[in-house]
């Protein structure tokens, strides 16, 4: 098939949908697909060879506007070429299939006011973004995307993503396709996990009997580090504990935080990162308290490298889950008691190397091929629609 991806910044170091793209172009040109890559910016090195890719002029002007820039943008590039389907990731409108890996703006909007925990913060929370030029046109946006005559396909990473769809635009199931998200596991295959495990808890100065607690995000806000660093208070003292932390390089909120609550020396701020698979390898399980996630890659990485995970229902990827058995899903993300209780639970090594294997289990039993596969039959159906309109 002829395929055209619409995506602004193709960048996999920064982790999310960008790395999803990168793994799903290389599969297709693989399988001698013709992969053509719409976007302003990209990392060549992450990409295959053989995908032809059309530099978009990078939109100009405030944040509001640049996503309306690029689709434009795109929909006059789009026009020059003849591709037999056209996917848009996110902020787009007019291709034939919609992905958006990010969720709905709208869900979104509301998950990151739940994220406060003062009643009082929600209030001003929900005014300031009632007057945000931002979430206005990100709004009305969305609504172009999915309410035009146009009627995309839209493929949804989970049924939470699926509900918000019918809860906020009520579009019915005949255009949502849910094709849970997936990973491409080839790139944590390493033969010698045990060694490189040891190799970089020496580097970072982890004890051989410390337990170590994984946080990856790069909004750590919405994601849950708060509640997440009152957790670890919570921890028995005399537990040998550490907390890992990687994403954005601007933690120094959340450093303050640490000392605040007397736990600086169980939190080790990494920063961003681009060999994120050996902190998977450091670690004993993943712990992701988020607000919002239509489905984590970071939850999916850290099962497929046999890491218990620790989230809450707010992400898509729980329902991957069979809790307790891969790891524990918390319904409050402000409850940091609750999570204190999930993480000391995946202190016993038996019960931790049980939840460990059947965090495999869980990888092996949801893989990027069947990802691949189902995407390919969404293609195939948008394109026989499009010949049949």
């Amino acid at each position: 098939m002829n395929l055209a991806l619409c995506y602004e910044n193709v960048l996999p170091a920064r982790g999310g949908c960008e790395t999803y793209i990168a793994d799903l172009s290389r599969r297709l040109v693989t399988d001698g697909h013709e992969v053509h890559l719409y976007a302003c910016r990209w990392d060549a090195e992450a990409l295959p060879k053989k995908l032809h890719v059309h530099p978009v002029r990078s939109p100009v002007g405030p944040r509001f506007l640049r996503p309306w820039r690029f689709s434009a943008a795109c929909q006059a590039a789009l026009r020059d070429n003849r591709h037999l389907v056209s996917i848009g990731f996110d902020k787009t409108w007019g291709q034939d299939v919609l992905y958006p890996q990010g969720g709905l703006h709208a869900a979104s909007a509301d998950h990151n006011i739940g994220k406060h925990r003062l009643r009082g913060i929600r209030f001003a929370a929900r005014i300031m973004k009632k007057l945000d030029l931002a979430h206005w046109s990100f709004a009305r946006l969305e609504k172009k995307q999915y309410l035009s005559d146009d009627r995309p396909f839209i493929i949804v990473n989970s049924h939470m993503v699926a509900r918000h769809f019918q809860q906020y635009y009520s579009i019915g199931l005949d255009r949502l396709r849910v094709v849970h998200s997936a990973i491409d596991p080839r790139r944590f295959a390493y033969a010698d996990r045990p060694k490189l495990r040891q190799e970089w808890r020496d580097r970072w100065g982890i004890r051989r009997e410390e337990t170590v607690g994984l946080f990856v995000a790069m909004n750590y806000r919405l994601k849950g580090l708060e509640p997440l660093l009152r957790a670890v208070a919570c921890l028995p003292a005399e537990q040998p504990f550490r907390l890992l932390v990687v994403g954005h390089p601007r933690f120094q909120a959340y450093s303050h935080l640490a000392d605040k609550l007397g736990i600086s020396n169980r939190v080790h701020f990494l920063g961003a990162r681009r060999d994120v698979h050996h902190c998977y390898f450091a670690a004993d399980f993943l712990v992701h308290p988020t607000f919002y996630d239509p489905c984590s890659l970071v939850v999916l990485e850290a099962l497929a490298c046999g890491l218990p995970v620790i989230t809450t229902r707010f992400n898509g990827a729980s329902e991957l889950l069979h809790p307790p058995r891969e790891g524990f899903v918390l319904d409050d993300p402000h409850d940091f008691q609750e999570l204190a209780w999930s993480m000391t639970q995946l202190f016993d090594p038996g019960r931790r190397a049980a939840s460990a294997e059947a965090a495999r289990r869980a990888a092996a039993s949801w893989t990027f091929e069947q990802n691949y596969q189902q995407l390919l039959q969404v293609f195939t159906e948008a394109a026989a629609s499009k010949r049949a309109a």
